[in-house]
C-alpha cells in the first residue's frame, strides 16, 4: 500500500438503549447514597434553575424563512435581540432548515427548537465574526460559533430540535477530502509546524459558552461539528442535558469533541449520547505558560449518565490542565466501541494539580484503551518550535503566545493525585492499564476497587506511586506482563498477572538489547524495530502505538526490509514505517518524525557514518542516532 494509507481504526455503531448504572457514594450522607457534590449541583438544576419569562417571539414574524437557503441570521437575531429587550422570553421557529451565521443568545432568553427545526451553518468563514474567547488552551481572538452564549446570564437552548454544523467545508480546510490530503494540514506538516494548524485553521465550533452563568442546554442534537461541538468557558452554573451529537456524517470530522468544559465551575452534564472524532466528554483548564498565567481551576463537576460511541474518549481529563482541576466525578457512562475510556493527557509544560476526581459505575465494551494516562501526550503538538527558517516577519502573536516558555520549568511537570476507580466493568480490551508520568510527580494515590478488566495485553505503568487494589481483576494471557519503571507501592493482584519492574533507562536498553538477539536468533529477521515506549518488537506488518523514540537493531546478514504500521501522533489513523538496509546502508520512510536509535553490529568501529547526528561504536555496535521522518545513513 502506498505509505499515505490512512485507515479508519473503529467503525459507526448501532444506536443503543442509553444504560443507565446505578451509583454509589462519594462521600455519603445519612439520607442519600449521593455524594455531596451530587446533592448539591442537583440542588442548583433540578429546582427552577432557570427562570425565562414568558414571551414569546416567532424569528418568522422577523423574516426567518426555513427552506434551506435564505440566510436567516438577521431575522433570527432580531428575534433574540426582541425577546432580550422585552425583559426575556422564547423564541421559536417554524420546523425547516435555516441558514444561518453566528447567534447571540442573550440573558433571559431561551432559544428553543421544536421538532423539525434545523439551524444549518452557512459555509463562509466571514459569517462568523472574530471575538475574544480561549481556543484549545490559549486566550486568543477566533471566530464566533454558530450559537453562542457570550458573557450572558439566565439563558437557555433547549428543544428537540437540531444545530447543524455543516462540517465538512471546515474539514476539507483543514486536511483535504480524502483525509490528510491537502488543506493546511499538508503544508504546516510540510514547514514543520503541524503544532499551529488547529489554531490557524479556524474552523467552526457549533454551540460555544463563554464567561456565563446560568445556563441550560436540553434535548437538542447537534450535527457535523467543523471543530469541538459543545464548549463551556470560563462559566458557572452550566447545565447540559439529553444532548444527542453525530459528527461524523457524510464524511470524518478532525478534532470534533463532544462537550468539553472549560476552567468552568459548579457543571452537570447527562444523559447525553455522543459519536464524534475526538474525546468525547473532557475537561480541560489551559495550556502552558497561557494556561499558568490565568490559572482558573475546573471545578466541582459532574458528568453522569452518558453513551459514547466513535470517538477517541469516553471520559478525557486534559491535554489542556494548567489550571488544575479539583472535585469532579464520573459515573454512569458506558462506551460502545470508543476507542479510549478513562483518558488522562498532558505534557511537561502544561502544569496544573489534578485531583479529587471520582470514577465510578461504567461499563465499557470493545474500548481498546481502557485506562490510559499519557502526561508526556503528542509531542509534535504539545512542544511547539517555531523553526528558524521562517522569518521573523511572517510569524504571527499566536505562535509567539504558544511559543512562550514555562518558567522555572519545573512548573510545567502535571500533578495527578488523589482519585478513585470503583464498579467499573472492561470487556474485549488491547491493553489494560497504561500510565506514563514523570519521576518528579509520579502519579499518586490512586485506589482502584471493584474493577474488571478483560484485555490480550496487561501494560505498562511508569512513575506512580501509592495505588492501591481491593477486589480487582485483570484477565490477560498468561505470557503478558505488567511492566512497571519507577513505581513504588503498586499493588496489581498478582495471582492473575505477572509483574517486572525496570530499574531505569540504563536497564531498560540492556534488556531490549538482549530480546533483540534473541529475537534475531529465533526468527532470522535481520531488521527489528522496537516502540520504546511499549518495549513492543516488530515484525513485518505489526501495528504499534506511537512513539516519539524508536530502537532500530539491523543485523547485516544481507538486503532486507520491513514495514509495520503506526497511527499518526495522537490520531486514530495508520500509516506504514518502511526501513531497509543494503550494503551498509539503512534507509527509513515514515511520515511521522522520530527520534531513531539504531544498533549495527560491526566487528570494529567504522571510518564513517553518514547521515547521523550522533554516533559513537561500543560492545560490538554502531549506536547511531538520528531524528527524521525519512532518512538514510551510511555506515563506511
Amino acid at each position: 500500500m502506498p505509505s499515505s494509507s490512512i485507515y479508519r481504526l473503529f467503525n459507526y455503531l448501532t444506536l443503543l438503549s442509553l444504560v443507565s448504572l446505578a451509583h454509589i457514594s462519594c462521600t455519603p450522607t445519612a439520607d442519600s447514597t449521593k455524594s455531596e457534590l451530587v446533592q448539591r449541583l442537583e440542588g442548583i438544576f433540578y429546582d427552577d434553575f432557570i427562570d425565562i419569562p414568558s414571551g414569546s417571539f416567532s424569528a418568522n414574524d422577523y423574516g426567518a424563512i426555513g427552506d434551506s437557503t435564505t440566510l436567516n441570521t438577521v431575522a433570527i437575531q432580531k428575534a433574540i435581540d426582541a425577546a432580550h429587550e422585552a425583559g426575556g422570553g422564547q423564541v421559536t421557529l417554524k420546523p425547516g432548515i435555516y441558514l444561518s451565521g453566528a447567534l447571540f443568545v442573550k440573558s433571559n432568553v431561551n432559544l428553543h427548537l421544536d421538532e423539525g427545526v434545523t439551524i444549518r451553518a452557512i459555509q463562509d468563514d466571514s459569517a462568523y465574526p472574530e471575538r475574544p474567547t480561549r481556543i484549545a488552551g490559549f486566550e486568543m481572538t477566533w471566530p464566533a460559533a454558530l450559537i453562542n452564549v457570550y458573557e450572558q446570564k439566565n439563558v437557555k437552548i433547549s428543544g428537540p430540535g437540531t444545530i447543524d454544523g455543516n462540517g465538512k467545508f471546515w474539514w476539507d480546510k483543514f486536511w483535504g477530502d480524502p483525509p490528510r490530503s491537502g488543506g493546511m494540514w499538508v503544508d504546516y506538516e510540510r514547514r514543520n509546524v503541524r503544532w499551529a494548524v488547529d489554531y490557524d485553521c479556524k474552523r467552526l465550533r457549533p454551540v460555544v459558552v463563554y464567561e456565563s452563568q446560568d445556563v441550560a442546554l436540553e434535548d437538542f442534537t447537534v450535527l457535523r461539528a467543523g471543530f469541538w461541538t459543545v464548549s463551556l468557558t470560563y462559566s458557572e452554573r452550566v447545565y447540559v442535558n439529553g444532548l444527542t451529537i453525530r459528527n461524523n456524517i457524510g464524511g470524518f470530522g478532525p478534532s470534533s469533541d463532544g462537550i468539553n468544559t472549560d476552567s468552568s465551575t459548579d457543571v452537570l452534564v447527562e444523559n447525553c449520547d455522543i459519536d464524534c472524532n475526538d474525546d468525547n466528554l473532557c475537561i480541560k483548564s489551559g495550556r502552558d505558560a497561557d494556561g499558568l498565567r490565568v490559572n482558573r481551576p475546573a471545578k466541582n463537576i459532574v458528568y453522569r449518565n452518558c453513551i459514547t460511541r466513535a470517538g477517541h474518549g469516553l471520559f478525557t481529563i486534559g491535554s489542556e490542565t494548567s489550571g488544575g482541576m479539583q472535585n469532579i466525578e464520573v459515573y454512569g457512562l458506558t462506551a460502545k466501541g470508543t476507542n479510549t475510556g478513562i483518558r488522562f493527557k498532558s505534557a511537561q509544560v502544561r502544569g496544573g494539580v489534578i485531583q479529587d476526581i471520582y470514577f465510578h459505575d461504567i461499563t465499557m465494551n470493545d474500548v481498546k484503551s481502557p485506562f490510559h494516562f499519557e502526561l508526556n501526550w503528542y509531542p509534535e503538538y504539545s512542544y511547539p518550535k517555531i523553526p528558524d527558517e521562517i522569518p521573523d516577519a511572517e510569524i504571527p502573536d499566536r505562535w509567539r503566545l504558544m511559543t512562550i516558555p514555562v518558567v522555572p520549568a519545573a512548573k510545567g511537570i502535571p500533578e495527578f493525585k488523589n482519585m478513585r476507580i470503583e464498579n467499573i466493568k472492561v470487556e474485549g480490551a488491547r491493553t489494560a492499564i497504561y500510565a506514563n508520568a514523570y519521576p518528579q510527580k509520579p502519579m499518586d494515590n490512586i485506589s482502584w476497587n471493584n474493577v474488571s478488566i478483560e484485555a490480550k495485553e496487561a501494560g505498562k505503568i511508569n512513575y506512580a506511586s501509592n495505588w492501591s487494589m481491593d477486589n480487582v481483576d485483570i484477565t490477560v494471557p498468561e505470557d503478558s506482563k505488567f511492566v512497571l519503571m519507577g513505581s513504588p507501592n503498586i499493588e496489581l493482584p498478582s495471582e492473575k498477572v505477572t509483574i517486572q519492574t525496570i530499574q531505569d533507562d540504563a536497564s531498560l536498553q540492556k534488556r531490549i538489547t538482549k530480546k533483540a538477539a534473541q529475537y534475531h536468533e529465533a526468527s532470522g529477521a535481520s531488521i527489528i524495530p522496537i516502540n520504546m515506549t511499549n518495549q513492543q518488537l516488530l515484525s513485518e506488518g505489526d501495528t504499534t502505538t506511537f512513539s516519539k523514540d524508536i530502537a532500530i537493531y539491523v543485523y547485516p546478514v544481507g538486503p532486507a526490509a520491513i514495514e509495520y504500521i503506526e497511527p499518526l501522533g495522537d490520531g486514530y489513523y495508520m500509516t506504514e514505517v518502511n526501513i531497509q538496509h543494503q550494503a551498509g546502508t539503512v534507509s527509513i520512510a515514515g511520515e511521522k518524525e522520530h527520534n531513531w536509535r539504531i544498533h549495527y553490529p560491526k566487528d570494529n568501529q567504522p571510518k564513517s557514518v553518514q547521515g547521523a547526528q550522533t554516533w559513537n561504536y561500543e560492545n560490538g555496535y554502531v549506536i547511531i542516532e538520528r531524528t527524521c521522518s525519512r532518512c538514510t545513513i551510511s555506515i563506511q
